[in-house]
């Protein structure tokens, strides 16, 4: 899950540990005892750390949003045009979903289920955050390169958006065995071909 060289400090394990366990125990509720016994601590050590489950869960969630974010910025500072930087944000998540198929169940929400309403909540704003980030980058077509989408800019965000997420749910459903990016690159190709217009040509 985590990307950094230094040795993990046990919060870091725990998170690890529930990450591992989303992958490995597809379609099982998520235990403390399990998890304890995972990190090869006490529950009353992983309470120390996390004063619940749910805050694990927040956890992973900030790491996802971080790793994500923080990619997108460099995104937006070196992709040339609004095509490659939709393409480019969409082909992160897909990717980052791939390579995490524990955390791709919390995107996808179906470990959620039973959770306190505070998580989908979280996993909600996160998505609506993304969608609002390509939303910006269409508007900006206009601006930087006299484009605009041949749809209007909420509907094409949101279109975007949920070939992602359905991508991901196929991915979670099929027991991590359909990946996100299979044909991804093709289907963006005929996406992005239609995505924008000179300004002129839109009514």
């Amino acid at each position: 899950m985590t990307q950094e060289t230094h040795s993990p400090s046990r919060r870091e394990q725990i998170l690890q540990a529930l990450a591992l366990m989303l992958e490995e125990d597809s379609g099982k509720r998520i235990t403390i005892a399990a998890l304890a016994r995972q990190v090869g601590v006490s529950e009353a050590a992983l309470y120390r750390h996390f004063p619940s489950k749910a805050r694990m869960f927040e956890g992973l969630i900030a790491f996802i949003e971080e790793t994500l974010f923080e990619r997108i910025t460099r995104i937006l500072e070196e992709a040339p045009d609004a095509v490659s930087r939709c393409g480019q944000i969409l082909t992160l998540l897909l990717a980052f979903a791939e390579k995490n198929p524990g955390l791709s169940r919390l995107l996808d929400g179906d470990v959620l289920t039973g959770e306190t309403a505070r998580l989908r909540q979280r996993i909600h704003q996160l998505f609506e955050r993304l969608e609002t980030q390509l939303k910006q980058v269409l508007r900006e077509a206009e601006l930087r390169e006299g484009r605009r989408p041949t749809l209007p800019v909420s509907a094409t965000a949101n279109l975007l958006m949920a070939q992602a997420e359905g991508r991901i749910a196929q991915y979670v459903r099929s027991d991590f065995q359909r990946r996100p990016t299979e044909h991804w690159d093709d289907q963006w190709a005929l996406l992005s071909a239609h995505l924008l217009r000179p300004a002129a040509q839109t009514a």
